[in-house]
């Protein structure tokens, strides 16, 4: 996902710089659906609207809601296109100081937000409690037409698609939809042949992340995915999955 992109999800529960524990520690206010423990009554207001769904801050000129009055705000400035806060390292402008902020530390290489299970660090906060969630197994947003359970709300609303079969992301090249703008963004490269994605080990580009990924272990020698019936192991996974029909097929196929 891009930076852009990043900065225009405000749909994520919005995560204060402060924190809003009080003093003693104590979070006396606790969730009925999930256990969860909050300092203050408005934060267990705000977090219970994960399980109901509930969004009553509303946009007037579009009548897109959403669950906290600040995410309202935020968007409101996509009617107006108001920007002012305007990095001093290259020519992006954002309509809240924070976001601002958080684009400064790619500039600066600053993550000071820090995991306490692993150590891995973030430039932003909201992408270290999305993180810790893969150590703690938490997740809290739920889709009301099955039973499946995701971790970022930004997952759970890409999921929902696949009920409505909603593909709103249109190629403007050759008119295939997709659930996701990534997707989409990966499609385009085919039409226009760019590959950012560059090997500093060689020359190579690729057009995907994934596909520089796999490639560099070419350099590397890693082969991160073995067989569980034998050892045996690969560079890629569909390589795996391959090579494990070989244990499952009849004799006399391999003969």
């Amino acid at each position: 996902m891009n930076e852009d992109m990043e900065m225009n999800i405000t749909q994520e529960i919005e995560v204060n710089e402060e924190p809003v524990v009080s003093h003693t520690g104590d979070k006396p206010h606790q969730c009925i659906k999930c256990n969860k423990a909050f300092a203050m009554n408005g934060d267990l207001i705000t977090h219970q609207r994960t399980h109901t769904g509930e969004k009553p801050n509303q946009c007037n000129p579009c009548g897109q809601a959403f669950s906290q009055n600040s995410d309202l705000i935020k968007h409101k400035s996509t009617h107006t296109g108001t920007k002012p806060y305007q990095c001093n390292q290259c020519d992006k402008a954002f309509s809240q100081k924070s976001w601002l902020t958080e684009h400064q530390r790619t500039h600066t290489g600053e993550k000071p937000y820090q995991c306490n299970q692993c150590d891995k660090t973030f430039s932003r906060k909201r992408n270290l409690i999305v993180h810790q969630r893969t150590h703690t197994g938490d997740k809290p947003f739920n889709c009301i037409e099955c039973d499946k359970a995701f971790a970022t709300i930004g997952n759970l609303i890409e999921h929902q698609k696949t009920h409505t079969g909603e593909k709103p992301y249109l190629c403007n090249q050759c008119g295939k939809a997709f659930y996701r703008n990534s997707d989409l963004t990966k499609h385009k490269r085919m039409h226009t042949g760019a590959k950012p994605y560059q090997c500093n080990q060689c020359d190579k580009a690729f057009s995907q992340n994934s596909s520089l990924t796999e490639h560099q272990r070419a350099h590397t020698g890693e082969k991160p995915y073995q067989c569980s019936q034998c050892g045996k192991t690969f560079l890629r996974k569909r390589n795996l999955i391959v090579h494990q029909k070989t244990h499952t097929l009849p004799v006399h196929h391999l003969m």
